[in-house]
């Protein structure tokens, strides 16, 4: 096939009609079909029903260290679930923190506190001159979100098949004004990139400029597998430590995509030193997360190898999903060069880049015709992408029927806006 780019006007004035025609098709449809957010579906959702009657509360509230569950304490949470983490996240129990039901809120207030009370002592960034932050893109829109909030300075750093560009990551942190970076690793939200060994053992080895540097590590896919064949990340916090480094790294996680997004358990692992600093501020701000969740999770899931045999559950709901994606895009998109998009192992989501300057037109004729994606620019800090062509589709939580319906409309949609936009020159 030809691409689209080579055509004459007379020709993509005769596929602009083609197209138009098709979309009004769709549109006459009065479709409502969201791929906004990575939900899980309603399926997966009653994967872990049962979960709730894990612990008869009435006669058995007690952890293994004899806590009682319904009642305040335990600061850095359950024994057994700090030592199911540890598993999850490869360090020690001792290293970790449990918390409430989102990473998300252990990472704003580890941010919002480095900004009002400073990092393990030092100065609070908000007393500090042009903070900035490393920003992976494309990358995870809630991420930006925490610092734009706090009126952080952020900078775009491309990422690559073997993740953040790192050649310019070493030179970005020579800037003492540069604090922190954000990261999700393993399949990345939203292209499935894995970051390699070597990108991995670089950035533990960072010697940043700033002594309150701190790499945001938010390893929330690490167990969200949707191929037989598995990626596989290499210990950042152990290259850390070997490198006597191992401040500058904080790992967060959780179960959301594994129990109950709205209900599951979160956690954070980190230094000795970074721990204390923590902990400082939660003694203020909590008596401590909610165990009863916690033993909850225990009990159901037991170690980290029943938690991976859930995890295949989960992998049957999604992989049709992610089949019904790539094929529709392969079958509609490929060799007319306007869209490139990832084929990612686990995860969330498939990143698509189309033709520049086509993304927001192709994001307003879905939704015109009953289809919500992610906005357009999402992927970038301030919600701005330079090149106006990242989207990222959210596959799990559709039927797969009406997936197929609605990127059967996105390529329709796509190719229409890089014809329409070629057409004007």
């Amino acid at each position: 096939m030809n691409p689209i780019t080579s055509l004459s006007a007379v020709e993509l004035a005769a596929r602009r009609d083609e197209l138009q025609k098709a979309y009004d098709g769709y549109k006459a449809q009065n479709l409502k079909l969201d791929m906004s957010r990575g939900k899980p579906s309603v399926g997966q959702l009653e994967l872990t029903l049962d979960m709730n009657t894990a612990v008869d509360f009435a006669a058995d509230f007690k952890a293994e260290d004899g806590t009682d569950t319904r009642n305040y304490g335990i600061l850095c949470g359950l024994p057994e679930t700090r030592r199911l983490f540890a598993e999850i996240l490869g360090v020690s129990a001792d290293n970790v923190i449990v918390g409430g039901n989102a990473s998300l809120t252990l990472m704003y207030d580890y941010l919002s506190t480095a900004y009002m009370r400073g990092v393990c002592g030092g100065t609070p960034w908000a007393k500090q001159d042009g903070v900035k932050f490393l920003c992976p893109v494309p990358g995870y829109d809630r991420h930006f979100s925490i610092t734009e909030f706090l009126g952080v300075e952020m900078i775009n750093v491309p990422m690559t098949a073997e993740g953040p560009d790192m050649a310019l990551v070493e030179e970005l942190v020579k800037d003492p004004a540069v604090k922190g970076m954000w990261c999700v690793p393993m399949y990345s939200n939203p292209s499935g990139i894995t970051y390699s060994d070597e990108t991995v053992r670089r950035l533990a080895a960072l010697r940043p400029a700033a002594a309150d540097f701190r790499i945001m590590w938010d390893n929330a896919y690490c167990l969200h597998h949707i191929r037989d064949t598995h990626d596989r990340l290499l210990n950042i916090y152990a290259e850390a430590e070997k490198c006597g480094n191992e401040d500058i790294v904080l790992m967060f996680t959780s179960t959301s995509k594994i129990s109950f997004p709205g209900a599951g358990v979160s956690a954070l692992a980190a230094s000795p030193r970074n721990l204390a600093d923590i902990k400082a501020r939660m003694t203020v701000q909590t008596i401590g997360y909610d165990k009863m969740n916690m033993l909850r999770h225990n009990r159901y899931f037991g170690n980290l190898a029943g938690i991976e045999a859930h995890m295949e559950k989960h992998a049957e709901f999604l992989r049709p999903r992610f089949d019904a994606v790539d094929q529709a895009l392969t079958a509609n998109l490929t060799g007319k060069g306007i869209a490139e998009w990832t084929r990612p192992n686990g995860g969330y989501f498939v990143s698509v880049d189309l033709l520049p300057g086509t993304a927001k037109e192709t994001v307003r004729l879905l939704k015109e015709a009953g289809v919500v994606l992610t906005g357009a620019g999402a992927t970038y800090p301030y919600g701005k992408d330079p090149a106006d062509s990242n989207l990222r589709i959210a596959p799990s939580f559709p039927p797969v029927e009406e997936l197929v319906l609605a990127m059967e409309l996105f390529c329709i949609c796509a190719e229409l806006a890089a014809v329409n936009k070629l057409l004007a020159g």
